[in-house]
């Protein structure tokens, strides 16, 4: 009795630790190893190795649970007959099946996936060495399942399970309510354009490069701009842009007398199509602050700032210089006199 009673533990214990390995090697997410593979600890290097190419790991585990399962039998089937008799022999098998579902399926399996991380550091070199020992058989396995299993494998992880993720985080009190929007607000510089950034034409401010400094002056020192553009004879004609700090310097210098289209800076043109993360990057690479709006035929739909785009990221930023918050809704509103003076039904 003795020697069944050691043959239906040593099954049931190993059948347990392969379940288990198995479920808490599948619950952990590679983005979670990776990141404990940053400590360079020898478990946690050892569970990346295993997470990067899982297939042999697991089939390893599963010939090591099949060989518990079957060649155990075989033994706990002799032995039992043996000692209990054809009689008991039923009753010794319904209650080993229940026993192996409850403590080598289903609890074992429960607590792999709900102590995936420490169950897999502690099982990652064990199972790193009993992938070594059943080579010869895995490779067996693989060529046998290669035509089975063939396919582009999917992506670790993708846009709507990060912003999930940051929502479950500030839920969870992990990630403060700021850190969450501003992770949501990253995903959206893609799906936003410069025109839906810019400030419209209607509510541009503008300089006509052929006046003289002196006749624009009451403009320039009344501007909130710290950037003005310049235009030959329209608005669809911009020669560039001037900084309200170079023309009050030139004030002072009493330059009144200078054209202004001498005093402008060159000025770059985007598309009103460009993604706001595209933007961003020509921004940087520019170093520049501010650029003209194009639409298809080339007119001036506007123009968009760096500080546009990194509102998408941290929300409107005012300052004390700001008189009109909205500059977007102020054009609609300029849109509607508009209209309105020349006859027409705004709502149409």
């Amino acid at each position: 009795m003795v020697q069944l009673a050691i043959a239906v533990l040593v099954v049931i214990a190993g059948s347990a630790f392969c379940s288990g390995s198995e479920t808490a090697l599948l619950s952990l997410s590679l983005v979670k190893v990776r990141q404990l593979a940053q400590s360079r600890k020898p478990q946690a290097l050892a569970l990346l190795a295993i997470r990067e190419k899982v297939s042999r790991p697991i089939a390893s585990i599963v010939i090591l649970n099949n060989i518990f399962n079957i060649v155990g039998s075989i033994v706990i089937g002799r032995l039992a007959a043996e000692k209990l008799g054809n009689a008991w022999l039923g009753v010794f098998s319904g209650a080993l099946t229940f026993l192996i579902i409850v403590f080598a399926e289903i609890v074992p399996k429960t607590l792999g996936e709900r102590y995936a991380e420490a169950v897999s550091l502690a099982i990652a070199i064990p199972i790193t060495g009993l992938t070594w020992l059943l080579t010869p058989l895995v490779l067996l396995l693989e060529l046998v399942t290669a035509p089975l299993v063939q396919g582009a494998q999917a992506p670790t992880t993708n846009e709507a399970e990060i912003k999930l993720l940051a929502r479950i985080g500030y839920q969870e009190g992990l990630i403060e309510d700021d850190e969450a929007a501003m992770i949501q607000r990253i995903f959206r510089l893609n799906d936003v354009t410069a025109g839906d950034l810019m400030t419209p034409r209607v509510a541009l401010t503008y300089l006509r490069g052929a006046k003289t400094l002196g006749e624009v002056k009451d403009k320039v020192i009344g501007s909130q701009h710290s950037r003005i553009v310049v235009v030959a004879e329209s608005i669809d004609k911009v020669v560039g842009v001037a900084l309200r700090a170079e023309l009050l310097t030139a004030l002072i210098q009493d330059k009144d007398a200078s054209k202004l289209a001498d005093l402008v800076r060159p000025v770059q043109f985007v598309p009103d199509t460009q993604r706001a993360d595209v933007l961003l990057k020509t921004f940087r690479e520019a170093r520049e602050h501010l650029m003209v709006v194009v639409d298809e035929y080339g007119g001036v739909s506007g123009v968009v700032t760096l500080e546009d785009v990194v509102e998408e990221l941290t929300g409107e930023i005012v300052d004390e210089t700001d008189r009109n918050v909205d500059l977007q809704a102020l054009a609609r509103l300029r849109r509607k006199r508009l209209l309105r003076d020349r006859g027409f039904d705004a709502q149409r």
